[in-house]
């Protein structure tokens, strides 16, 4: 039986374990660009504060398996095209650039997403890119944020927040004088918080000497002689010495077909997470359909690592169950209304909110804040 996986994202590798570790007679091919796993959790600190050790959040792939032996495969390359009626994707294989065509009996999809700051004149790495260069991109943001003398940052979400706080912290450290601008396209930062939240969040900012600039997005982008202008909602434009946008996610598609697409390029699932066709013309179909999806590249909202590791544990149950042929009823995903956030900004504090009420910055520390999760990023690979 040969499971082939697409993405070592966050649900890729979640999804690849369980499935080695329940299924003993399979086969599983996983396919990264990339043999390393990036740790996005840690990317504002990393990026903004350049701190940490290049090991501890880039992490070979292929060492976390070595124990399933020749039950696994890693392919580092690109994929290119799913051929549903032969039951094979075309792999750019990143070495030799060749093509295979990788047959499969089940296709589980796990790209995941990218930020619009990737596909930007000066790429800002928050997520994992599409091809093997993860070191150099990091290592050249990191010079370009810590040389620039203004910055200014769309989007005022928990990543917009969190990148301004650790770029002024880092400013502070070095005694060097930077202006930092922070864009938000409502009243207020963190709009998702409770109002109390935000006031933390601004209060915290404000400290740091990061200006926050309110109810306004940024339309257009231009670059010449170095240097951005931004065009902002209201018609007024910004010069600035480095632009960071943190605002949305595009999904990894490019060798999707359309069939399996909403509206917005995201894959359209099942609650059992299969994935469902727009050219079958009966639900059986789709129930018959060996192709499988988890994580952010899925039309499931929101896209944290939290749901994405449930959503893999939903599609890996529910694909053991249905090779060895368990009359057990499917597992199904669902999103929750379950509110939790936790939003460092710098080293000292946050502001964040769990079930129903606010957190204390001091608490937001002790979560997440003390070291983004850099501390836990093996253990994701290793499973």
């Amino acid at each position: 039986m040969k499971i082939l996986v697409i993405g070592a994202s966050f649900a890729g590798l979640h999804v690849s374990h369980a499935l080695l570790k329940t299924l003993p007679s399979i086969k599983l091919t996983l396919v990264n660009p990339s043999p390393t796993f990036f740790f996005t959790c840690s990317a504002p600190r990393i990026l903004g504060q350049g701190l940490f050790r290049e090991e501890e959040y880039l992490i070979p792939i292929q060492d976390a398996f070595r124990s399933y032996g020749a039950r696994f495969e890693f392919v580092q390359g690109t994929a290119l095209k799913i051929d549903g009626g032969k039951q094979t994707v075309s792999i750019k294989e990143m070495d030799s650039q060749q093509v295979q065509e990788v047959p499969y009996d089940y296709l589980i999809i796990t790209s995941g997403s990218t930020t619009p700051s990737l596909s930007n004149y000066v790429p800002i790495p928050f997520k994992q890119s599409g091809e093997d260069n993860m070191s150099t991109l990091i290592n050249d943001a990191r010079e370009k944020i810590q040389t620039a003398s203004e910055i200014v940052i769309g989007g005022a979400g928990p990543l917009g927040v969190e990148i301004a706080g650790e770029i002024a912290e880092r400013a502070e450290k070095d005694g060097r004088a930077v202006t930092i601008s922070l864009i938000s396209a409502t009243e207020r930062v963190l709009p998702m918080l409770y109002e109390k939240g935000s006031r933390v969040a601004e209060d915290l900012l404000t400290r740091k000497k990061v200006k926050i600039i309110r109810n306004k997005r940024v339309e257009e982008v231009t670059v010449s002689d170095g240097r951005y202008t931004l065009t902002l909602s209201d018609g007024t434009s910004l010069s600035t010495a480095l632009y960071i946008p943190t605002g949305g996610v595009q999904p990894n598609n490019a060798f999707i077909p359309a069939e399996f697409l909403d509206e917005n390029g995201w894959v359209v699932v099942d609650g059992t997470m299969r994935v469902q066709s727009r050219e079958n013309q009966s639900q059986n179909q789709n129930q018959n359909l060996p192709i499988f999806a988890a994580g952010d590249i899925t039309n499931n909202s929101p896209r944290l690592v939290l749901k994405a590791k449930q959503q893999a544990g939903v599609l890996a149950a529910n694909l053991a169950a249905e090779i060895n042929g368990s009359p057990l009823k499917p597992k199904t995903y669902h999103q929750g209304d379950t509110f939790i956030m936790a939003v460092p900004i710098g080293t000292a504090g946050g502001a964040g909110q769990a079930f129903g009420w606010t957190a204390w910055s001091w608490l937001v520390w002790l979560i997440k804040g003390r070291d983004f999760f850099i501390s836990r990023a093996k253990g994701f690979v290793v499973n």
